[in-house]
């Protein structure tokens, strides 16, 4: 049995399912060139049936990404699996991944099918997908809750229709590590045609066991991780890439096993998906988080400052902490800041550093230290923001603290690329500051949407901290997600409701 194992990433997928995940055409194709640089086999870009939108972004990743192979999600349908070739077949290497439920509660509930139809729909899906590509997954949706030999006969017929991966998930989060070992031995001893494909496992983590499972079953003999970035995903998230990974390459006396991850960029890439999506690492997220490497407890700092091996069991710099930092400030040359640029794994053109130059200079006028996560988030406000058609320009914001209730007065600029500019201007109060912010920004675009979501987290440290703002809105049934980040918590607020409603507009525009 091979000792290597392939990383298949669905951050782009269910873990872009995730609520407040969502992600544009650019922020998918940014994602999935971090993905290319940590190294994942196969990059599962979307499910391009689902939508117009999902069909260009995972066609678009195809063409944009050369080294992983990339998947798209279809279901067992001719269909599904025709549009899913389209999206994928430009690709250097495509993948055509196709599902069906398999435990008795879907087939019965959902499918409204017999064992016998689901076998039948399975052997014609494959061989359906194998007319376009040898490259063919199939996964037995809910796998951990059917019957076991009953996914003998499923991963069988899969096989012999030309799967050459079958993945055996644990779509609901449902199995243990021992009774998932044990399912993974049975298959591989039990399918007769088991040595023509890659075994494959994807967890969901609603009892906080996906990393357990994943483990579990590589050790059993599975040789392909479903994972994503931070573990983000459906309800409680999905196996996290993160921790798969350093499991295997800290316990090596274990899994016996190795993937082609380059550790080094793990923290770079759990950092950019929490840029792009506007959650920050949780403090107490193992590996990447805060906390990881941080010591109080005056034992362990004892402990740490004579050997580090005594509190910590990996290094910071094995996952791309680094310990020494290039600072940035308004002292720094172009040099420096394209230095640091580089570290963060982006690359940009010399006019979009000219972008990024001025606007670190007018940043560090405001505040004593640039830290890496104000570069970034520089990055994604000044140089990647593509012309809308709502800026905002001006504002002023009145707080009150007796008898005149908090007000704002808003300029917003209103024209997309190649439209003569109007300015206009509003003024509201509200319950508060940013209340009356959003009063005078849905009085100027004509729209009052319901905000469904408005979440406020400081992107680096100290009294004068670059806040991120994420807010989520709905109107008319469409729904956006906006996301800013500025020194001053208020302007940031207004910065990300007008992105939410420039999305909103595109959304519509593309319903």
């Amino acid at each position: 049995m091979s000792d290597r194992v392939y990383i298949f990433d669905t951050t782009l997928r269910d873990g872009e399912q995730s609520p407040g995940a969502t992600m544009n055409l650019d922020e998918k194709i940014r994602m999935a060139r971090q993905l290319e640089t940590l190294g994942v086999d196969i990059i599962e870009a979307g499910f391009p049936i689902a939508s117009q939108g999902d069909f260009e972004s995972v066609r678009a990743i195809a063409a944009a990404v050369k080294e992983p192979q990339i998947a798209g999600l279809c279901r067992a349908v001719q269909k599904d699996i025709d549009r899913c070739w389209e999206a994928v077949k430009d690709a250097a290497n495509p993948r055509i991944h196709t599902f069906l439920a398999t435990s008795p509660i879907h087939m019965k509930h959902k499918l409204g099918k017999t064992p016998e139809q689901v076998l039948e729909m399975t052997e014609a899906a494959v061989k359906h997908a194998a007319r376009f590509t040898s490259n063919v997954e199939f996964s037995a949706e809910d796998a951990s809750r059917s019957d076991w030999d009953f996914l003998v006969k499923v991963s069988e017929t899969a096989i012999s229709a030309g799967a050459t991966t079958v993945n055996i998930p644990d779509t609901v989060g449902y199995t243990q590590p021992h009774e998932y070992y044990e399912l993974i031995r049975y298959l591989l001893e039990n399918v007769k045609n088991s040595h023509k494909a890659v075994f494959s496992v994807h967890c969901h983590n609603d009892l906080g066991l996906a990393v357990a499972n994943t483990l579990a079953a590589l050790r059993a003999g599975a040789r392909q991780a479903e994972v994503t970035v931070s573990g983000i995903g459906e309800r409680a998230g999905n196996a996290a890439l993160e921790e798969v990974v350093m499991a295997i390459n800290t316990r090596q006396d274990q899994y016996e096993v190795h993937t082609n991850i380059d550790t080094e960029q793990l923290f770079p890439s759990c950092r950019r998906l929490s840029q792009i999506i506007g959650q920050p690492i949780p403090p107490y997220k193992p590996i990447v988080g805060p906390n990881a490497f941080a010591h109080e407890s005056g034992v362990h700092q004892d402990g740490v400052i004579k050997n580090r091996l005594t509190y910590e069991i990996m290094t910071p710099e094995s996952i791309g902490r680094t310990g020494t930092e290039i600072v940035i400030g308004k002292h720094s040359g172009s040099h420096a800041i394209r230095k640091k640029v580089e570290e963060l794994g982006y690359s940009l053109d010399d006019d979009q550093l000219a972008v990024l130059f001025d606007a670190v200079k007018d940043l560090a006028d405001k505040k004593e230290q640039v830290f890496d996560e104000d570069v970034e988030a520089l990055i994604l406000e000044k140089v990647y923001r593509r012309r809308d058609k709502f800026r905002l320009k001006d504002m002023s914001v009145f707080s009150g603290a007796g008898d005149v209730p908090p007000h704002a007065a808003m300029v917003l600029e209103f024209g997309s690329v190649g439209d003569e500019s109007d300015v206009r201007t509003m003024s509201a109060f509200g319950e508060g500051c940013v209340d009356a912010v959003f009063r005078s920004i849905y009085s100027l675009v004509g729209v009052t949407p319901k905000l469904v979501k408005y979440s406020v987290n400081a992107v680096t440290e100290g009294s004068d901290a670059l806040a991120g703002v994420a807010v989520r809105i709905e109107h008319g049934g469409v729904s956006s997600v906006g996301r800013a980040n500025d020194g001053d918590v208020v302007k940031a607020s207004a910065l990300a409701m007008v992105n939410a409603l420039n999305r909103l507009e595109k959304a519509k525009e593309e319903r």
